[in-house]
């Protein structure tokens, strides 16, 4: 947020556009995206807070009754006790006819589109109980709502709502894209999220350099380009995949499909003895080598051009002799799991370029924290991970970030709830894996797995809906996503 500031800042003081004017396009804006999100709506609820988020209410009030519309402004502050640009706004729809009201939830229900002026980016903590009480009945009227730059609640860096905090269906922010919005609650409040930029033209400096990206399907692109027609499987990497303790075959079977799926030349399982049989059965694509004891993957180590880890490998004394024997062989990493769990028990620190993908549990533990720490602010936890293992950090769940030590962290906006199923993770490290074993930068292979893998689950969702959803289905669906 601070960022976003600062472009307001330079917005008045270098390009000098005056404050009231800024304010005024954001209604304009506010209202265009009205009459498109919603081209029959006739009568339209406003309801304001304080601040500038208020002005911009007001603002977008006086023109929506110039445009026709029936619009009923409430308020949780009264109109005089506003300031500046904010006082003004009120002012010129109150003298162009506007009326305003104290708000009261029992004057909701006429309105067919409610519009959330509370409080915008301006909160950091929980709403004042007057604001909470606006909040509580704006979600339970029933109405459509349009937030205005952020829903009222939100914490536009962490995503986190603190307290009562507006579910809308649809947010038009301005300037330039929030964290919160993407971050935490932010894409379960913020609704189908839009941006205006006001007619800002960024300055191409450090200042407005971007603290996150976004990934699209172009990083698919640049980590897997058009094969060659003479090309053979030997160009595209020999990956083994350690895990599967005694009974945990299926998460081997799943990294190993996906790891196939993602164009791999040639994918190894080193797993316990008695898994041979069901991954075999499954998939006889996939080589099934039984791993005794640590040593029996010394010749699979030396052979592989990547190496993943910790599908259902367990925390037994097997388990960590294999990831200590693994963690030694200089192979390129992908790490997960079980894996990760043995090493928050330790201060290690992985080889250069390795790549991690822990859920907020996993993070948790390796930060010695609890998840709940993890998910109040992710972008930090992001941070914290990247100085405790010294890796790439593929931090899973809504809103998957990946950050490296000098590295510009990317978000992942795709993907839904219908993978919060047993096994994703494993589809996910057996495609990092296979993707690295191709383009061989842990980077754009983790960015790019994170994206074939969150739009193969998109696919899925759209044919079924999302509950229900297999791991081994999104892993055969990823075929589709890395032939761009």
């Amino acid at each position: 947020m601070a960022q976003v500031r600062a472009f307001d800042a330079y917005a008045i003081g270098e390009l000098g556009i005056p404050a009231y004017t800024l304010m005024r396009r954001a209604g304009e804006a506010a209202l265009r995206v009205l009459r498109t999100r919603w081209p029959l709506v006739n009568r339209l609820t406003i309801v304001c807070g304080g601040g500038n988020n208020g002005g911009d209410g007001y603002v977008l009030a006086r023109y929506a009754r110039a445009a026709g519309l029936e619009v009923q402004v409430l308020s949780v502050v009264d109109p005089s006790q506003l300031r500046a640009d904010a006082l003004r706004a009120a002012e010129e729809y109150l003298s162009g006819g506007g009326q305003v009201q104290p708000f009261s939830p029992s004057l909701l229900g006429d309105a067919e589109v409610l519009v959330d002026a509370l409080l915008g980016t301006g909160l950091s903590k929980s709403p004042r109980d007057e604001i909470a009480r606006a909040i509580t009945a704006m979600n339970g009227a029933g109405k459509p709502i349009l937030a205005l730059d952020l829903p009222s609640g939100l914490d536009g860096d962490t995503g986190q709502a603190h307290g009562a905090a507006v579910r809308a269906d649809t947010s038009v922010t301005f300037v330039a894209p929030k964290l919160g919005l993407y971050l935490g609650s932010g894409p379960e409040l913020a609704g189908r999220v839009l941006l205006d930029n006001l007619g800002i033209e960024l300055p191409a400096n450090a200042a407005s350099a971007p603290v996150m990206e976004r990934l699209e399907e172009e990083d698919i692109a640049r980590a897997l380009p058009r094969r060659a027609r003479a090309a053979h499987k030997g160009d595209f990497g020999r990956v083994l995949i350690v895990g599967g303790g005694a009974g945990m075959a299926g998460a081997v079977r799943i990294a190993g499909e996906a790891c196939l799926r993602c164009g791999a030349g040639r994918v190894t399982i080193a797993t316990a003895p008695d898994n041979q049989l069901a991954v075999l059965a499954g998939r006889p694509e996939l080589i099934c080598e039984a791993t005794h004891v640590a040593e029996d993957l010394d010749p699979l180590l030396a052979d592989a051009t990547v190496v993943a880890i910790g599908p259902g490998l367990g925390t037994t004394a097997w388990s960590r002799a294999l990831l200590v024997r693994t963690l030694a062989c200089g192979k390129p990493l992908v790490v997960d799991a079980d894996a990760l769990n043995l090493l928050a028990e330790s201060l290690t620190k992985l080889p250069p370029g390795a790549v991690v993908t822990p859920h907020p549990g996993e993070a948790a533990r390796l930060l010695q924290c609890d998840s709940n720490a993890v998910q109040a602010d992710r972008h930090a936890a992001l941070r914290r991970l990247i100085e405790r293992t010294g890796a790439i950090v593929v931090l899973k769940g809504a809103g998957t970030l990946i950050g490296a030590a000098q590295r510009v962290p990317a978000l992942c906006t795709r993907g839904n709830p219908g993978m919060a199923a047993p096994g994703m993770g494993d589809a996910l490290t057996g495609a990092i894996a296979g993707i690295l074993a191709q383009c061989r930068d842990p980077w754009l292979a983790a960015r790019a797995g994170v994206m074939a893998h969150a739009l193969a689950g998109d696919d899925l969702a759209r044919q079924g809906g999302g509950r229900g959803m297999l791991a081994l289905e999104l892993a055969e669906t990823l075929t589709r996503w890395v032939n761009p």
